[in-house]
């Protein structure tokens, strides 16, 4: 049951970069709830943009480079910033990449009980999702590529009320944000984050090596993302493994967090009582 008045205002918000092949998958993913997407762009000549521009709510934008030496610093920056502009026009906010898919499996219904009981901040339980071929035009991904495992590092913020808070803080990759303003957290994490790039052994090597190009001086002298680098064997191998321990992430559906036992950063800002779900 849905506790609104109205159906929630919901934006969206993703850096993008030669994207074209994940970009149909996330909007089917979205669409249905979500009623404004920004897409910023950074120069893709795959004819994602062109894509994009054909599709209902999407407003695509020119990414600026606020640390030209730096692609890890300018992400972060949109991520910390470009969200502002929903306030006083969205009820919620996603920020997020575009293989990143939140999901519940009643999202309206969800947002709509913990918006009446005072909360401004949603973080997500992270799994990284796998598969042994990519994805078929049309499918929808949580319904058909539903294998993944627990994984600490993609458990981020990326669903917040734009009225409430005030800076999102968001570190590197938004591993982990420290939010201002008014934060609230769910007593329960129900919001599932599910990341889809480990689809197939041909697809993520040529993703890897795509995205090991975008690294700037700034982000090689730091060693920021330098997962990308991996070598293409490797990458094969470490698919394969991650196929063998692989679980039915979806069958676990809004119970997922009694089985989600790594550890969550949002956590440490709640007194130890709040911590776990009652």
């Amino acid at each position: 049951m849905v506790f609104w008045r109205r159906k929630p205002r919901i934006h969206y918000y993703a850096p993008a970069w030669n994207e074209a092949a994940m970009l149909p998958f996330m909007y089917r993913h979205y669409a249905p709830w979500v009623d404004r997407f920004v897409i910023f762009d950074s120069d893709s000549t795959d004819g994602s943009v062109e894509m994009l521009r054909r599709l209902p709510k999407v407003e695509v934008r020119r990414l600026e480079w606020p640390y030209p030496d730096s692609t890890a610093d300018t992400l972060r920056h949109m991520a910390n910033n470009c969200w502002k502009e929903s306030r006083g026009n969205a009820d919620w906010v996603i920020v997020a990449d575009v293989d990143e898919f939140l999901y519940h499996p009643d999202m309206l219904g969800y947002l709509g009980r913990w918006r009446n009981r005072g909360v401004t901040c949603i973080p997500a339980l992270g799994y990284e999702m796998v598969s042994d071929s990519f994805p078929a035009p049309g499918e929808m991904l949580a319904a058909t590529r539903r294998l993944g495992f627990q994984q600490r590092l993609m458990s981020k913020l990326r669903l917040f009320r734009p009225d409430a808070i005030a800076e999102t803080n968001f570190s590197h990759g938004a591993h982990v944000a420290k939010p201002t303003g008014r934060v609230v957290y769910p007593k329960v994490d129900e919001i599932l984050l599910l990341h889809y790039k480990w689809l197939g052994p041909e697809y993520l090597i040529r993703r890897h090596a795509a995205m090991e190009t975008t690294r700037r001086a700034v982000d090689i002298a730091n060693n920021w993302s330098r997962h990308y680098d991996i070598p293409a064997e490797k990458l094969k191998a470490d698919l394969n493994q991650m196929l063998a321990g692989a679980v039915d992430v979806m069958a676990l559906g809004d119970v997922a967090w009694r089985d989600h036992r790594q550890e969550r950063w949002w956590h440490k800002k709640r007194k130890k009582k709040a911590a776990q779900p009652a």
